[in-house]
């Protein structure tokens, strides 16, 4: 499958979301209780510990911040679009989608993006009324339907009850690795307290390389060089 494939042809992407409130006790009280029936059968944890898995759940958590990377004339080139406005950021990631990533051999690579990243946008986007781009229009889809590339995927082989992390996988495939700061953890407490945006957008741009370089391992090519690596200018939308 990979060898049929142009490099050039794909989009990576990272996503990193955070809850649309810090603290369960913050919750608008419908949304509490809303909150509540999802999880009825998990009572055995605090749901103020149990919310602090919001960030996964698109009815509950919003975007921050989207990086995208491609291959361009023998480098790589990554661009971010973050900020408190989440609509812009999506519409924006939208039209570039439109723009630039709408022929039928384009494809979306990222890792779980089959379960997480892309679903989570798709979500995100019918909640801020921003029209699916073609490449995300997969409603209905099930994963293995969905032609898009998916490195955690790919390294599974079949095996639906295998998960491995981007971090393990840069490791094992000696690639450097992305969790040299913080991680998926720590991205609420650093937007909500630490107020750090740009931090969350360094690690991101990080896992949209790694994700790059993984996809490269696979296909039994050499590593992007630093030299090679440029960072576009960013998109920030604040509220």
């Amino acid at each position: 499958m990979l060898e049929n494939i142009k490099i050039s042809t794909i989009l990576f992407l990272d996503i990193e979301t955070a809850p649309v409130v810090y603290n369960y006790n913050a919750l608008d009280e419908n949304i509490k209780q809303l909150w509540d029936t999802k999880f009825r059968y998990q009572q055995s944890e605090n749901p103020e510990t149990q919310y602090k898995k919001a960030g996964i759940y698109a009815e509950f958590s919003k975007v921050i911040c989207i990086s995208v990377g491609f291959f361009n004339e023998g480098t790589f080139r990554i661009k971010s679009f973050y900020g408190h406005d989440e609509k812009q950021l999506l519409q924006e990631f939208a039209t570039l989608l439109n723009t630039h990533f709408n022929r039928k051999e384009n494809l979306l690579c990222a890792h779980n993006g089959k379960e997480f990243d892309f679903p989570f946008l798709c979500r995100r986007m019918l909640i801020n009324t921003v029209k699916l781009p073609k490449a995300l229009n997969i409603s209905g889809k099930k994963p293995w339907e969905v032609n898009h590339l998916d490195t955690m995927e790919l390294w599974k082989f079949g095996d639906y009850k295998n998960y491995s992390s981007l971090s393990l996988l840069a490791t094992i495939f000696n690639i450097p690795t992305p969790k040299d700061d913080i991680n998926g953890a720590d991205v609420a407490r650093v937007y909500w307290e630490e107020k750090n945006l740009e931090r969350i957008v360094t690690y991101c741009q990080k896992d949209v390389l790694t994700v790059a370089q993984l996809l490269l391992r696979f296909m039994g090519e050499p590593l992007i060089e630093d030299k090679n690596i440029i960072q576009a200018e960013l998109n920030v939308f604040s509220s």
